[in-house]
């Protein structure tokens, strides 16, 4: 499918701001992103939500003559570090857990189709693949209005996997799960709170809960290997995250969770 308007001179055109690894325009109603091998799988996975009725999502509108991919603009507010009162709210909190479920229980059904058709993701498929993973929910990846959370954009790292593969990394994106030491952010007795708050906002089984500290330890570990492979092979964005040292921020992270565990699990539990 291709989408006519390429964004010309005679559109409203926006550079964006995002993490530096995707170049992203705003051309009049619609978002403009370089593609990979991964889009026709994201936008089937698009055109599915939009026939299920989600609407946390943006629609997909095929690729311009530049070769971009076209989205729907969804307005409203992308919060941005640090973070505004109103996107660390345990309202907002709560919506993202909600909205998360809704978009995964919205996939359920898409996994079959996307099996038969060997699709291809830009992570691997995680196991057990029980939905399809975001995967990179987080602040800068979600649209608010009026302080609550509204839907989800860029899905380029979708892929199949269990539901608490994308609900930890929520988690520690959104409570957050940060070492207090390294930024300003909630004490560790609050953290554990908010984790009980998202996981119920999610309705997170049991199984679930036992695993999602662990997991986000794993998801974490994943992501700084990830940015190395990237940048050993010449990715100039995610060489830059490293050379600021993002790696060792989430390396700290990672050993702020292993060490609060009991009182994290207490949350879950509780």
């Amino acid at each position: 499918m291709e989408a006519t308007p390429s964004g010309g001179p005679e559109e409203d055109v926006e550079v964006l701001a995002g993490g530096g690894v995707n170049h992203v325009i705003r051309a009049g109603t619609t978002v403009r992103r370089l593609t990979g091998s991964w889009t026709p799988a994201v936008h089937a996975l698009l055109g599915h939500l939009a026939a299920r009725g989600f609407t946390g999502a943006p629609r997909a509108h095929g690729v311009d003559r530049d070769g971009r991919e076209v989205l729907d603009l969804v307005p409203g507010q992308v919060p941005d570090h640090p973070l505004p009162g109103w996107a660390l709210s345990d309202d907002a909190l709560a919506g993202v857990g909600r909205l998360l479920r809704d978009f995964h229980d919205a996939t359920v059904d898409f996994l079959k189709f996307a099996k038969n058709q060997d699709m291809t993701w830009y992570f691997p498929s995680e196991s057990p693949a029980e939905v399809i993973c975001h995967g990179d929910v987080a602040p800068y990846n979600c649209v608010f209005r009026d302080g609550r959370p509204v839907a989800f954009i860029d899905f380029d790292t979708a892929h199949p996997g269990p539901r608490v593969w994308d609900v930890a990394y929520a988690a520690y994106r959104f409570v957050p799960l940060t070492d207090p030491r390294q930024m300003e952010t909630f004490p560790v007795v609050e953290q554990a709170r908010r984790l009980g708050l998202f996981a119920g906002a999610y309705d997170l089984d049991a199984r679930g809960r036992e695993v999602l500290t662990e997991t986000a330890r794993d998801r974490l570990e994943h992501l700084v290997r990830h940015m190395h492979e990237q940048a050993a092979a010449g990715h100039e964005g995610f060489a830059s995250h490293v050379a600021r040292g993002d790696d060792r921020f989430y390396r700290v992270d990672i050993e702020h969770i292993a060490r609060h565990r009991a009182i994290f699990q207490s949350a879950l539990t509780a």
